[in-house]
């Protein structure tokens, strides 16, 4: 599932996204968005050391990503968290440990960077894990950080999301496809402002 920045929005299909899912499909009800809540960063630094404490060392980092790291953005009230662990595919070394918190292993996307994601019962958390070489992390991290120091870009953004999430997207995948423009544009601006990051821009269609 490409969510990483390039011009392509999502195209797999219902049969791929149930292949891929380790614990069946997502709750229907569609797209709901909600003004920002301060409840969010403190439930999610409680939920990464909760995590940290269950997994020790092999948490290589831990961030609290998506719209509900940025303050004053309106957001589906669901946590993101992007957790970097020596090899995803070792499912022993982190799936289990975290069952005590309610996290179940959701989503095994080996062919995209072997991202794993798990997740909570009420959908209340996604917690995507990638291996150290990965570059998807930090392409959150960076997306995060741009619009927490970009008003603009923040108010935008938020303003898409909350309009379309009127139009009642039963998927979050067509959601997101109509969500990939801004977000796209976005994101090169945030990466042709970072001197870290090798970046060859690509205009979108």
């Amino acid at each position: 599932m490409a969510t990483h920045p390039l011009w392509r929005p999502f195209e797999l299909s219902d049969l791929q996204l149930a292949d891929n899912a380790v614990v069946g499909s997502s709750p229907p009800g569609g797209v709901h968005v909600v003004p920002y809540d301060a409840a969010w960063p403190v439930r999610a630094a409680a939920l990464c050391s909760a995590i940290r404490q269950a997994l020790g060392e092999r948490v290589l980092a831990l961030e609290h990503v998506g719209s509900t790291s940025v303050p004053g953005l309106a957001a589906k009230p669901v946590l993101d968290l992007v957790l970097t662990v020596a090899d995803p595919a070792d499912e022993a070394a982190y799936v289990r440990p975290l069952e005590p918190l309610d996290l179940v292993l959701h989503i095994r996307e080996p062919e995209w960077e072997e991202h794993r994601m798990l997740t909570r019962p009420d959908r209340s958390v996604n917690l995507h894990v990638f291996g150290p070489e990965t570059p998807e992390p930090h392409r959150v991290v960076l997306f995060r950080d741009w619009l927490r120091a970009h008003p603009a870009d923040r108010d935008s953004y938020g303003a898409l999301k909350t309009r379309l999430a009127e139009q009642g997207f039963e998927r979050v995948m067509d959601y997101n496809n109509h969500k990939a423009a801004l977000v796209y544009d976005i994101y090169e601006k945030a990466f042709a402002g970072d001197p870290a990051h090798e970046h060859d821009p690509h205009p979108r269609p």
